[in-house]
């Protein structure tokens, strides 16, 4: 099917959404220089960002139709075999889109290289078109990434390019029944991260971080070790489990395959949720007789690379 419109999703830079909030732009850099900080920092985050922008919508234009979408409006948006998707933003924009990008080829853009890490957008405006191009032939490499899944005993599911986390919505300790590889207890914790291969270096890196550096206090020396997920895994771990005469400490981290899954039972009578990729406005809720199913998903998305 020939590809008639690329779909060019997009963010607010910070400086748009503290025009929203402030009514002006005058009120916000009051309101950020009153609080010490650099309001020169928002103008030239959000100046470099639209200068890449603009360059890109003028490049596509020679191309192809395209139009813009904001991240808001992408659970509502329906892509098609006729639209190839291009992203630009930071690389939890690449996130969020492939939820909703029914495995669509997405060409990724990094419009601020000193900014963003780009570890999942290869592009950048110098060659962007080149990986539009491809795709519209039909002819581009790809790396296919794996989605987790959450799945209620109600038959709900929830899907997670990059991360899941089970727990409470509020700051308070989140109960549940946890079972793995045979074993099971009784948990409370600050809740659970599930990680994809995508999503090993983002949240559940920092959780690596902080266990190193508790760990420093009494062992120096420490060796720093990466830990290398395959396309078919995923990691979860347990945030700040608590050992009392009621609940255990023996699960605490793990790798899921295609050949086992994780099982998590809320004992949390309410504000007991499931959200993906950081974003807590897409989550189930997961309170008391809620049983979740955790493991790989048969969706997949797919990521141009040059």
């Amino acid at each position: 099917m020939k590809i008639e419109y690329a779909i060019v999703v997009k963010s607010k830079t910070r400086l748009e959404m503290l025009v929203e909030r402030f009514n002006t732009k005058s009120q916000a850099r009051f309101y950020i220089e009153r609080q010490g900080g650099k309001f020169e920092d928002y103008e030239h985050e959000h100046e470099t960002f639209h200068h890449a922008l603009t360059l890109l919508q003028t490049q596509l234009s020679r191309l192809i139709k395209n139009k813009v979408v904001e991240k808001t409006y992408l659970p509502s948006f329906l892509f098609s075999e006729r639209h190839v998707i291009v992203v630009i933003g930071q690389d939890g924009l690449v996130a969020n889109t492939a939820k909703y990008s029914r495995s669509r080829p997405i060409v990724a853009v990094n419009p601020d290289k000193s900014r963003y890490d780009g570890v999942l957008l290869p592009f950048d405006i110098s060659n962007v078109l080149e990986g539009v191009e491809d795709v519209m032939r039909g002819q581009y490499s790809a790396r296919t990434v794996r989605f987790a899944e959450a799945r209620l005993n109600d038959g709900q599911k929830l899907l997670a390019f990059n991360d899941l986390f089970i727990g409470a919505a509020s700051h308070i300790s989140a109960r549940y029944i946890i079972s793995f590889d045979g074993a099971t207890e009784e948990h409370s914790s600050s809740g659970l991260i599930i990680s994809t291969r995508a999503g090993s270096t983002g949240w559940f890196s920092s959780v690596l971080n902080m266990a190193y550096g508790v760990t420093s206090l009494f062992e120096h020396g420490i060796q720093r070790k990466v830990l290398t997920l395959g396309d078919n895994e995923l990691v979860f771990v347990v945030r700040e489990p608590f050992q009392s005469v009621r609940t255990q400490i023996g699960i605490t981290v793990g790798i899921i395959t295609e050949y086992n899954h994780l099982t998590v039972e809320s004992l949390m009578p309410a504000h007991g949720v499931i959200f993906s990729d950081g974003i807590e406005a897409d989550f189930l809720k997961f309170n008391s007789g809620a049983i979740a199913k955790i493991g790989l998903a048969e969706e997949t998305a797919t990521l141009v690379v040059p």
